[in-house]
């Protein structure tokens, strides 16, 4: 079975490094929908974290933006 406990992984947005708690799967699927669009993991972050809410965490914004691309059929 899965460990579903979130697990903090790094990032670097605009040559800062930083990090996220996110779950395995919201994570596989990050880096899936990453790859897809041929950008780095760490772009697409600074995208997502440059148009988010300043009250939305950037790890609940992952977890945002991977839930819409999954209903989207990305």
């Amino acid at each position: 079975m899965m460990n579903d406990r979130p697990r903090k992984r790094s990032l670097t947005l605009q040559g800062h490094r930083t990090s996220v708690s996110l779950e395995a799967p919201f994570w596989a699927e990050f880096c899936r929908l990453a790859d897809q669009s041929g950008l780095s993991r760490n772009a697409l972050a600074s995208r997502l974290d440059t148009g988010r809410d300043p009250a939305v965490s950037l790890a609940s914004a992952i977890r945002l933006f991977v839930l819409r691309e999954v209903k989207a059929g990305h």
